[in-house]
């Protein structure tokens, strides 16, 4: 039985691919809400139109996908929070950018518009008008009690966020985060354009994952035209390549936090080993811009191949005796091991991605859940511990570092000559069509949504990074933990600012 046969709904649109999405009543939409609630499914996305409100969920155990539409015709919705609060930051923006209500709401607080927009609900299409007030964080009673503001301006060069603590002495009773500093309006700007300039706006989401978000554009865009591209197989090289570097740049962050600087300088010149190699392969160090609608901008450079195998033998070489020192250094361990710890059931309600998920016990990974090619030909495990602390994240992280050495080690044996590209079908007269598509990132899963027009111009596009999911869970893994271990917690999760901002 698929998700949907169990929601009422008024009628299916055909023109959504590759899985199912039907536009439902009230009932429908309660319904959906109640199975969220019952954790019979999990919340993948929640997006807004100026009349219309998306809700994807993912069926855990048979890996089914579906999107659920409210159309709402008096201008508000049902709220999701209330009763789930996973959705609580998604439908706060939903109301920020489209001035819809979700009704019986608990908290309408804005989110993204940090009142600098020069107007308010900019897709709303009315000149409406939102009081402007200071931002009221929630009120914290007991004795003893006091406040640290730390943000949104940082130290270094990390992206700005306020942190908003309450503490018993050392003590952190609660952590409030409120973001949005770096909204640059993506949404905005893909609203009208073209694939080729929707795809740049898509690499730029997050600068970390630019290999991710362009891998899901494309494939939301593919399943939109029901096409298939060649060269998957080097999408997957690049999404690893990636996920290496950022997996040893954040193990030698943690362990920098922990006031352990040696890790940190040893996995740096790892991290650039793997940016250099990037550039050689594919002509930029991020790998910005190579995947695209319908295939990939350019081939390997003939000495990509050479440089790949040459940066794999190293990390054997080198990165099991870093393992061996961060295993092995008492001082290190007594910093992660049982701090910031997320509980299982947290994990499993907010559907938290990527190794948060997986060090609380939350088994999936796109690559596996969904499939997608090329990773349904590959051989990978998905590491999954329970503790669910810093140490886990660490380990999670750790493992995933050597299923990437082994993937990578799998696709250049088996990349071959092809074509780049496969030519996209015109679309005049044939109307619009959906494409959606959940890509593994790093961070966890990234969700692309996206509706073309008959010209092959972007008429809506949603972009959901796995941090969504993710920074609510970081205000209660911090709780109980003293406030100098804040930076070591909030690294081991390393969510997205900008992802999220939009």
């Amino acid at each position: 039985m698929g998700i949907l046969d169990g929601i009422p709904h008024v009628n299916a649109v055909l023109s959504h691919q590759p899985w199912p999405r039907a536009v439902v009543t009230e009932a429908g939409w309660q319904a959906a809400i109640d199975r969220l609630v019952e954790g019979g499914l999990t919340l993948l996305g929640f997006w807004g139109e100026p009349t219309a409100v998306h809700m994807a969920m993912l069926d855990g155990g048979s890996a089914e996908i579906a999107v659920v539409t409210y159309e709402c015709t008096a201008g508000t919705f049902p709220s999701v929070a209330s009763r789930h609060p996973p959705a609580l930051r998604l439908e706060r923006t939903i109301h920020d950018l489209f001035g819809l209500v979700p009704t019986a709401a608990d908290d309408l607080r804005p989110w993204l518009d940090h009142y600098a927009w020069g107007k308010s609900y900019p897709f709303s299409g009315r000149n409406a008008s939102r009081d402007v007030r200071p931002y009221q964080f929630l009120p914290v009673e007991g004795e003893a009690l006091h406040q640290v503001a730390v943000g949104p301006v940082h130290a270094g060069i990390i992206e700005p966020g306020h942190f908003r603590f309450t503490a018993n002495g050392e003590h952190v009773v609660r952590l409030e985060q409120w973001l949005g500093y770096t909204h640059k309006g993506i949404e905005s700007l893909m609203q009208g354009a073209s694939l080729e300039a929707a795809a740049k706006l898509a690499n730029r989401t997050s600068g970390d994952s630019a290999v991710a978000y362009a891998f899901a554009f494309a494939c939301a865009v593919e399943a939109a035209l029901q096409i298939e591209a060649p060269r998957q197989a080097m999408r997957a090289l690049m999404a690893e390549l990636e996920r290496l570097a950022n997996h040893l740049g954040d193990i030698g962050a943690i362990c920098n936090d922990a006031s352990f600087a040696l890790m940190h300088a040893q996995t740096g010149i790892l991290r650039e080993r793997c940016l250099r190699a990037a550039n050689v392969a594919f002509g930029h160090r991020l790998m910005m811009d190579v995947i695209v609608p319908g295939g990939v901008m350019r081939d390997i450079a003939p000495d990509g191949v050479p440089a790949l195998r040459a940066l794999l033998a190293e990390l054997r070489k080198v990165f099991p005796r870093l393992i061996e020192l961060y295993d092995n250094t008492a001082s290190l361990q007594d910093r992660t091991v049982t701090t910031g710890i997320v509980k299982a059931e947290y994990a499993c309600q907010f559907g938290a991605g990527g190794y948060v998920g997986r060090a609380s016990g939350r088994d999936f990974d796109a690559r596996r859940a969904i499939a997608y090619t090329p990773y349904d030909a590959l051989s990978f495990e998905v590491p999954v511990l329970q503790a669910g602390d810093v140490n886990a994240r660490v380990w999670i992280r750790i493992r995933e570092v050597e299923q990437s050495i082994e993937l990578i080690e799998q696709i250049l044996d088996q990349l071959g000559p092809g074509g780049l590209e496969t030519a996209l079908p015109p679309r005049i007269g044939r109307g619009a069509c959906e494409g959606m598509a959940l890509t593994e990132a790093f961070r966890g899963d990234v969700l692309v949504w996206l509706r073309l027009d008959g010209e092959l111009r972007v008429e809506r596009c949603h972009l959901r990074d796995a941090s969504w999911f993710q920074w609510p869970l970081l205000e209660t893994a911090i709780e109980g933990n003293i406030i100098a271990d804040f930076p070591l917690c909030n690294k081991s999760f390393n969510c997205s600012y900008s992802g999220a901002d939009l």
